[in-house]
């Protein structure tokens, strides 16, 4: 959230690719102040609460001794405190732990300060060897702490980015079940099947959630390919099917072109990215429920879901089914947290046809 609505500043990344995109937040970090993260951070919020993500858990950037994107992000926190978004801050050290002098100790601080997940990006370690040893520190941070992590693994088109691995081994050996998340794990669609299974077995028994990011993974993956080229996503449906805990996650808001906050795209994506078909109704009906109630347990969010006695929240969509919901990226026509109406937009499906879809619409906020 510290890098959102930043797209061409200060160039546009020409090249597209990811390592580009991190020498360019480079460029940007002595231009930052924190008025302006402070402002383009609560745009965001509005723009995301109305669009029914009432719960972030944003990255911020802890390489910067100064550590100005974790003292704004820290007050965008306490500005949009319940009852209006639960937000949890993650400590990423952008430029590597290892590679970056003083990084672990700006991460220690960051988390002095009220910063609540660890997160390390072990593919940009300069070695191999040197990201497996990053995973193993951060862990055990994270395990002395009684911290969750939130690893950045193998965002890679590389079969041989395995942190994964390491990340689930260490998971179970530190007995941190259902407190750690691996983000991205593209590199999963270049390896073999016979290493991918024996990986999601160890997964499903270390108690590691994966998160996936569609929208900006086969926007980066497959750049070096020719043709055929690789679609950039993790194996969704075979980490489902193992019944591991599965989400999906924005990895750019407006840093990079074409990205938002919307939750039925990531749908969408999923169905055209993974070649799965969307027509079976009941399956559906769950699975849009699953991809709500899945990342609330990865957050450790309590009271939430469809019970008696859960907190009121939910959304209001302008569509007939989940299958119209996310085929007309039907218009939340109410937000709902914790029993108030806290966004409304005006309904328009009956202006719909089979080929329509609905056209941009205001919104209005109500903290």
């Amino acid at each position: 959230m510290d890098a959102t609505l930043s797209y061409g500043l200060p160039r546009v990344n020409q090249s597209g690719t990811l390592l580009e995109g991190i020498v360019l937040w480079g460029e940007l970090k002595p231009e930052l102040t924190q008025q302006a993260l402070v402002e383009r951070a609560m745009h965001y919020c509005d723009w995301a609460v109305a669009r029914r993500l009432l719960a972030i858990r944003p990255h911020v950037d802890v390489c910067d001794e100064r550590l100005l994107a974790v003292e704004a992000l820290l007050e965008v926190k306490r500005r949009v405190k319940p009852p209006y978004l639960d937000m949890q801050l993650v400590a990423f050290p952008q430029d590597g732990v290892l590679r970056s002098a003083g990084a672990f100790d700006n991460l220690k601080r960051a988390i002095g300060m009220g910063v609540d997940v660890v997160v390390g990006i072990p593919h940009f370690e300069r070695t191999m060897a040197d990201g497996a040893a990053l995973v193993k520190l951060l862990c055990e941070f994270a395990a002395e702490k009684s911290l969750h992590v939130d690893m950045h693994c193998d965002e890679s088109d590389d079969p041989m980015s395995r942190h994964i691995e390491t990340l689930a081994a260490e998971t179970h050996r530190l007995g941190m079940q259902g407190r750690v998340t691996g983000s991205h794990l593209t590199s999963m669609h270049s390896m073999d099947n016979y290493y991918v299974g024996k990986l999601i077995s160890l997964m499903r028994d270390s108690g590691v959630a994966a998160i996936a990011n569609p929208l900006i993974n086969i926007t980066l993956q497959g750049r070096s390919d020719t043709y055929p080229k690789r679609r950039g996503m993790t194996r969704m449906p075979e980490l489902m099917a193992a019944g591991i805990d599965v989400a999906f996650g924005h990895d750019c808001v407006m840093d990079r072109p074409m990205v938002q906050p919307r939750f039925r795209r990531h749908a969408g994506s999923r169905v055209h990215g993974s070649a799965r078909r969307a027509n079976d109704q009941r399956r559906c009906d769950a699975r849009m429920l699953r991809m709500t109630t899945k990342p609330a347990k990865i957050l450790g969010l309590e009271g939430y879901g469809i019970e008696v006695g859960c907190h009121a929240d939910c959304v209001i969509f302008d569509a007939r089914d989940p299958i119209e919901a996310i085929r007309l990226r039907a218009v939340r026509t109410a937000v709902i947290r914790r029993g108030k109406v806290i966004s409304r937009s005006p309904a328009v499906r009956a202006a719909l046809s089979l080929e329509g879809r609905p056209a941009e619409v205001n919104f209005r906020i109500e903290r």
